[in-house]
């Protein structure tokens, strides 16, 4: 059973934070090329990689097994923005935008993969 993953609101912001994460992070300093961006836009691309993978198991456990990965690094995504604004690589304002985003994708991937998991089978 393939789930349209484009149809998910939770994978059309996920995809927001990508675009907006990868906009506000080329201003970072060169020498966190390797370091804090790379790993700020690796963890934002996971979020929305893991739902379309997710979307495309067959089973409910590894469906939800995807979700819940996906919002480990929509966590993760958080965390690193924050940082980021606290280091004054990020300005208030990418941070704002980017959070307002990150603020709607993580309960709305709460509530999905609860409810996953109490579907019956």
């Amino acid at each position: 059973m393939s789930r349209n993953h484009e149809k998910l609101r939770v994978f059309q912001l996920a995809d927001s934070l990508v675009l907006l994460v990868y906009r506000h992070t080329t201003s970072f300093p060169v020498t966190e090329r390797f370091g804090l961006q790379s790993q700020v836009r690796r963890a934002a691309v996971s979020v929305a990689t893991n739902i379309v993978e997710g979307c495309a198991r067959r089973s409910r456990p590894d469906y939800a097994r995807f979700v819940d990965i996906a919002l480990s690094s929509a966590t993760e995504t958080d965390y690193l923005l924050d940082l980021s604004r606290r280091l004054d690589m990020l300005s208030p304002a990418a941070y704002a935008e980017c959070r307002k985003c990150a603020s709607q994708l993580l309960p709305g991937l709460q509530k999905l993969l609860q409810s996953i998991e109490t579907l019956e089978p």
